[in-house]
């Protein structure tokens, strides 16, 4: 059957081959095109006003002045953009967030935004527009968030199924089996901790930009940098009151995403401009936009509590955990109680997560989104049980590690699994026996994403000259056209350079959902894959009509079909060339709901150093061991295993948004946000296992996401062993760790 995804277990000639990267050249010599790179004839400039509070009631906003300004061609506010929700809450959370309502609910909040022939005449447009706020109290901590009395960010929101009264808790899931507290009276040691991370940026490097156009006929285009062409245009045109038809989108190369540019932003904004100017409008948000006004990941408080036998075995397992989704309700508590223990194989398991809201950006996606939050507080509890039974860490994680057949503490039954593998491979590893020195400490961590596939279409067009030309629907953000080249390039036979991947916009193939969840290489891997079967079907009756013969006595191996015992052969570009005389053009298609993505896994080693006088802590040693399914490129896969871990080291010792006291950001832009630099990192070791998922032709898994999941628990392991104390709050920046280690000497000291 084409659509078969059974694991095989077949000898691949070109998968798993490092070979050259279809995009390189384009990019290292400036040719490729990201968002802030597309013109069009009589193209405006956008600019957002954004408002300065952290929370505020809009009484008023006067663009009188701005209007006449030379130059303005359009003015949008709330009111150009109305609520064509029909009732769909997360739907209406994306509109207000892109315009605000009646109040601003954060610092950034887009309040209105003008189209002017250049760049300075809609910033100066922007000054003169005038908005009346009544300042509100606001929250921006989510435990404060929770407190009796918090100001209430959204008097719209109630606990679901909980409350009927206005809440900042939008949602409490709890996940888990078996009799906790039961298990915990059966425990001979019980560890229970508290901890905190602080929000944090996505760090791609490319911001948030777009160019729309709306014409009279109501049709529209948009060529947006995004993770998900088919998405932004079903939102998009929703929001805007546009039959999806009408709407083209078209994916920009992508200068990092991350989670970041899976939601819709500004782009609603751009498309009312251009159709009230009759313009196409270009809109790109400056650093300190995309810091105030798009999604970072979640601030997190969350409390465990676990017990296990002095054998080292684990009876109860119990965790509580508050993620803020900004000013909206999200899905990140819920992600997060769902990831917690999942590395795990427990009797009696219990997460609680929670939906809080705060007056800050709408919270989005960030790689395993809320998993590393959630592996930070689980695996630190982890190794403080490990040290109090006197066992090895790797050894304990070993004893207590999930396995096939294992039944998931978020519900579902595990098939073949890479956990163990990862911590054997990490107990065998040379990092493990190298010497640390003196204040040096090594930390070990495990991590866990579910991955998903989701709808995927591809195309595979087979030209007269024997080329091939595949489309697909997932943005390329981590080396889709390679692999989806290496993949068709296997399935039909042919070399690797004689396939070219496209990333198709919205007009030219059906529906595919995000590139996120490290969905892309199995969702898309396993369409092109169907796609070439269809092609080679096809293929096959072309042959069969040319010898006279049945289909049935065709074979396909190596870019030929051969007849069944007639020593007679047609190569793959002579069947292109026949095919005009042969019934036409010959092409392959695919739509699928791919299921069965497999979960991954991943255990990290990490050594640090600290500097007592000052606190600052250096990682010196990094190594990542991930199950990876099948690597389809080597080089990309370690390429996502060290920019997980690189992400990761910088959201565990610098990263961190600062808010002050008056609800407003005190660091939007890399200057004062500390992302990693060459100088930060040590050169970061991979190790590559093969553990197949049975539900993918090839044996695929994603790997996208895992690598950023341990490095948070793995660092605070290695600082506290370094250190001599136990560090509870992320980032873990110099003044964290100094403060923690003069307080636990000043607990230490003798008493007089």
């Amino acid at each position: 059957m084409t659509d078969d995804n059974k694991f095989t277990n077949q000898k691949f000639k070109l998968v798993g081959k490092r070979v050259m990267r279809p995009d390189g050249v384009d990019k290292v010599t400036g040719r490729a095109r990201y968002g802030a790179d597309t013109f069009a004839p009589g193209q405006l400039v956008g600019a957002i006003l954004r408002s300065p509070h952290a929370h505020a009631r809009i009484l008023g906003i006067d663009t009188r002045r701005a209007e006449k300004f030379k130059g303005v061609k359009a003015i949008i506010t709330s009111a150009d953009l109305p609520d064509l929700t029909d009732g769909d809450g997360d739907l209406y959370d994306i509109l207000e967030n892109c315009m605000a309502r009646g109040k601003a609910l954060y610092d950034g909040h887009a309040v209105a935004a003008v189209a002017a022939n250049d760049a300075e005449a809609a910033r100066k447009a922007l000054q003169l527009i005038k908005v009346d706020y009544e300042i509100l109290p606001h929250v921006t901590d989510v435990d404060e968030a929770m407190e009796p009395g918090a100001p209430i960010v959204q008097p719209r929101v109630q606990t679901k199924d909980k409350s009927d009264k206005p809440s900042n808790v939008a949602g409490v899931t709890t996940y888990g089996h078996g009799d906790v507290d039961a298990g915990f009276e059966n425990a001979d040691v019980i560890i229970e901790k508290s901890y905190k991370t602080e929000q944090v940026h996505q760090g791609y490097i490319e911001p948030h930009a777009c160019l729309a156009s709306v014409g009279p006929d109501g049709h529209g285009e948009l060529w947006v940098t995004t993770q998900g062409q088919f998405a932004y245009r079903n939102t998009c045109a929703a929001l805007l009151g546009m039959d999806i038809s009408q709407l083209k989108v078209t994916s920009s190369e992508i200068g990092g995403g991350f989670g970041g540019k899976t939601h819709v932003w500004m782009e609603p904004v751009a498309l009312a401009l251009s159709r009230k100017a009759n313009r196409p409008v270009k809109l790109v948000m400056s650093r300190e936009d995309v810091f105030r006004a798009s999604g970072p990941a979640s601030s997190t408080s969350i409390d465990v509590k676990l017990g296990a036998t002095r054998d080292g075995r684990i009876v109860a397992a119990d965790a509580s955990l508050r993620y803020d989704g900004g000013a909206f309700p999200g899905p990140w508590g819920e992600i997060g109680a769902m990831a917690a223990w999942a590395c795990y194989d427990i009797e009696n398991v219990r997460s609680v997560g929670y939906e809080v809201m705060v007056n800050r950006p709408k919270v989005a996606a960030y790689r395993a989104p809320s998993a590393p939050m959630a592996a930070f507080a689980i695996e630190s509890t982890l190794t403080l049980m490990a040290d109090d039974l006197g066992i090895d860490p790797v050894e304990f994680r070993l004893k207590n590690a999930a396995r096939e057949g294992t039944r998931a503490s978020y519900g579902p039954t595990y098939g073949p699994i890479g956990i163990v593998p990862t911590l054997e491979a990490v107990k065998d590893h040379p990092h493990m026996r190298a010497r640390l020195g003196k204040n040096q400490g090594r930390g070990v961590a495990c991590g866990f994403w579910f991955n998903f596939g989701g709808q995927t279409c591809a195309d595979l067009a087979i030209g007269v000259d024997g080329t091939v030309g595949l489309s697909i629907g997932t943005v390329d953000v981590g080396g889709a056209r390679a692999s989806m080249s290496l993949i068709a390039a296997e399935e039909l036979g042919i070399p690797y350079e004689q396939v070219r991947c496209n990333i198709a916009d919205t007009a030219s193939l059906g529906h595919n959902d995000m590139t996120d969840g490290s969905r892309g290489t199995f969702s898309s891997g396993m369409a092109t894959i169907f796609a070439a079967r269809d092609a080679i079907e096809q293929m096959r009756k072309r042959a069969a009509k040319t010898w006279g013969i049945a289909v049935k006595n065709v074979s396909w191996k190596d870019g030929k079909a051969i007849a069944k015992g007639k020593r007679k052969s047609l190569t793959l570009k002579e069947l292109a060339e026949a095919s005009p005389n042969t019934g036409g053009p010959i092409s392959g298609h695919s739509q699928t709901v791919a299921d069965g993505a497999g979960v991954s896994f991943a255990s990290h080693i990490c050594d640090v150093e600290v500097d007592p006088e000052t606190g600052a802590a250096k990682v010196i040693r990094y190594t990542v061991v991930q199950d990876a399914g099948k690597a389809v490129h080597p080089d990309y896969v370690e390429g996502q295993f060290q920019g997980g871990a690189a992400q990761g080291i910088g959201w565990a010792l610098n990263e961190e948004y600062v808010y002050g006291e008056d609800g407003r950001l005190q660091n939007p832009g890399f200057l004062d946000y500390r992302i990693p630099v060459c100088s930060d990192l040590p050169f970061i070791d991979t190790k590559i296992l093969e553990i197949p998922n049975p539900n993918h032709p090839y044996g695929i898994r994603g790997v996208g996401e895992t690598s950023i999941v341990p490095p948070l628990a793995a660092i605070a392991n290695a600082v506290s062993d370094a250190a001599g104390v136990r560090m509870t709050h992320v980032p873990m920046s110099p003044p964290r760790i100094l403060a923690a280690i003069k307080s636990a000497s000043h607990e230490q000291a003798p008493k007089n």
